[in-house]
């Protein structure tokens, strides 16, 4: 096998196990086959695989789930990842301000992962699941991440990379690397509807000592909640947990 057959090996491994969420917890081999679009055989011999190595487990005649091998890695990243008392209590505060889901996001790749939320008091919410990975393409918090110099400034490609995975027309990386500069300048992001209609969501930047964006603190809800008599005050309240979170010196990964 040559390196090129290698990785693509190994991106083929990650993409099936990538289709196991809280929506397809279980996949039969057939029904894994069809939703990747690979070969039986290839699928068949990626599966047999992450089973040995205990990624995925066989749960029944042709059915399988994840597998046991990924709670030593859980259990590595809830460690490295865990969030400070005081980073919760400043989304508490955030939640119970605003009324609306506060959520803390990182960028791993070219998505968004969900670390941490501290639900709002108020009965229709908008909820995402803690460990979602959700595209970059679109959302407050996308933008916000978008403005890290390494993303915006040094490595141009990664917004095209981005971009290319939108459902948009063509020219809709110039329009996302705006929107990235646009927030850099502001210190805030809002989105309506862009990734999920009817859902709104206002995000601030949590910053290093050195100035680099580490994470997007969002507010999330329905987008008739977030009017332009409310808007004002959501900003405002966001970028406050922001500086806050930035004062306590978190930098998104655990110093242990």
């Amino acid at each position: 096998m040559s390196e090129g057959d290698g990785v693509r090996s190994v991106h083929r491994a990650l993409d099936l196990l990538e289709r196991f969420d809280d929506e397809h917890p279980t996949w039969t081999l057939a029904a894994l086959t069809h939703a990747s679009g690979l070969p039986k055989t290839t699928v068949l011999r990626l599966v047999t695989t992450l089973e040995q190595r205990g990624l995925v487990a066989a749960i029944g005649p042709g059915k399988y789930a994840i597998g046991p091998g990924f709670l030593r890695w859980s259990r590595l990243s809830s460690a490295s990842m865990e969030i400070p008392p005081a980073v919760r209590a400043a989304m508490g505060k955030l939640a119970a301000d605003t009324g609306e889901t506060a959520n803390l996001y990182i960028r791993v790749g070219r998505t968004r992962v969900c670390l941490a939320q501290a639900p709002g008091t108020l009965s229709v919410r908008h909820m995402i699941a803690v460990g979602s990975a959700l595209p970059l393409w679109g959302g407050a918090a996308a933008k916000v991440l978008l403005t890290d110099p390494p993303v915006l400034d040094t490595d141009p490609s990664v917004i095209e990379e981005i971009a290319a995975e939108a459902p948009r027309p063509a020219g809709f990386a110039k329009k996302l690397r705006a929107a990235a500069v646009e927030t850099a300048a502001r210190g805030f992001a809002m989105s309506h509807g862009e990734r999920e209609l009817g859902a709104s969501g206002v995000a601030a930047p949590v910053r290093r000592s050195d100035g680099r964006v580490v994470a997007a603190i969002a507010l999330g809800g329905p987008t008739t909640r977030f009017s332009d008599d409310r808007l004002p005050a959501y900003v405002n309240a966001v970028r406050r947990c922001a500086d806050t979170i930035s004062a306590t010196g978190w930098s998104g990964f655990s110093a242990t």
